[in-house]
């Protein structure tokens, strides 16, 4: 399949985007969605209790930490019928998995359950099949870490003052009882190290970048998206170091009301409207440049791909099969106020996935 940009209505998407600024219950008593919307923070009351559909509940705990030489993945996952503990360590410039481990478990519907709320204070602990999966959170800080076999990690990141995320709610039209909850918190400076057996990567605040992708959500069984996002110490137009990200997700239910697209600067959100790429990845073009516009054109980034970390999961009938390409971005994006910022050979990453779970 090729195709070129997504079809856009004449009126900008952000006059119809709707913002949640106070507390909101996420689902009714009889599991309808009530909210649909975006947020700076997570305003919106997950009780997992109300989900309809029990079976179908997904709810996750993942973080992505990098410097542009290795990258960390570490995570937890209750999709119900089971879930897993895991942490990757893959060096992006030999472009392979240095290490990899997970413990899986079955039958997660009402064990291992993950707290409501990822961006506010707290400890999750979860200990599984050997496997050891820890945050803790303060205002300031969150520590991150896992243990496994002969793999260890331990990580620091920052939560600069008045740090914003973007947390979303995206619906599914033709099932009122489905939704896609989930809070991307970028701009977070990380250290610490990952140490297997006796070799050690450490990483360092100067360099390194966490992002913590928070879900808890209740899907159809096939999803496909992308996700690009990325963080790092850029230059303003005042001629100062400015802490930027960006975070664009697309491709999930129903974005009459939200798009998950947005930047930071120093900490504060700017909204964008729908992004998209210009040409469609699949099936050979993944290493090739990827061109994002944005319909509101505050958005324009091209990535030119150094490693395609392809993988591909099969576990009875679920599939979860991911290209996510790493890469170097350039161009411009606008701020809320019309600043033009310049994009020069930033590191940061967007994926294409297709999913059976």
């Amino acid at each position: 399949m090729e195709r070129t940009y997504r079809s856009w209505a004449e009126e900008p998407f952000s006059s119809r985007q709707k913002e949640y600024t106070r507390q909101t219950p996420l689902l009714c008593p009889h599991g309808k969605l009530l909210a649909k919307g975006w947020a700076r923070r997570n305003v919106f009351t997950y009780d997992r209790k109300r989900v309809k559909h029990p079976l179908r509940r997904k709810e996750w705990d993942f973080y992505q930490l990098s410097n542009g030489r290795q990258m960390v993945q570490i995570s937890f996952a209750n999709i119900s019928l089971g879930g897993y503990a895991s942490a990757v360590l893959v060096d992006l410039e030999q472009q392979k998995t240095l290490c990899s481990q997970m413990a899986i478990f079955f039958g997660g519907k009402d064990k291992y359950v993950l707290p409501p709320r990822g961006d506010v204070p707290g400890t999750v602990r979860m200990e599984v099949n050997g496997a050891v999966f820890e945050t803790v959170t303060t205002e300031t800080d969150r520590r991150l870490s896992f243990t496994m076999g002969d793999v260890s990690c331990e990580f620091t990141m920052d939560i600069l003052p008045g740090l914003e995320n973007l947390t979303t709610v995206l619906p599914f039209p033709a099932h009122p009882d489905r939704y896609f909850l989930t809070t991307k918190q970028n701009c977070m400076p990380c250290a610490g190290s990952l140490r297997k057996g006796e070799q050690v990567w450490e990483f360092s605040k100067d360099d390194t970048f966490c992002v913590m992708d928070w879900g808890r959500v209740c899907t159809p069984y096939s999803l496909v998206w992308y996700w690009g996002n990325g963080s790092g110490w850029v230059e303003g137009p005042d001629g100062k170091q400015h802490l930027f990200g960006f975070e664009i997700t697309w491709g999930i239910g129903d974005e009459a009301r939200a798009t998950e697209t947005a930047l930071f600067w120093d900490g504060r959100l700017h909204k964008l409207g729908p992004v998209d790429v210009q040409t469609f990845p699949k099936p050979d073009g993944y290493t090739k440049p990827w061109v994002f516009v944005s319909q509101d054109d505050r958005f324009r980034l091209t990535m030119t791909p150094f490693y395609d970390h392809h993988s591909d999961l099969n576990v009875l009938a679920m599939r979860m099969h991911s290209h996510q390409v790493h890469g170097r971005w350039n161009g411009t994006v606008t701020l809320d106020d019309g600043t033009r910022v310049e994009i020069r050979d930033l590191y940061a990453f967007c994926e294409y996935v297709e999913n059976r779970w």
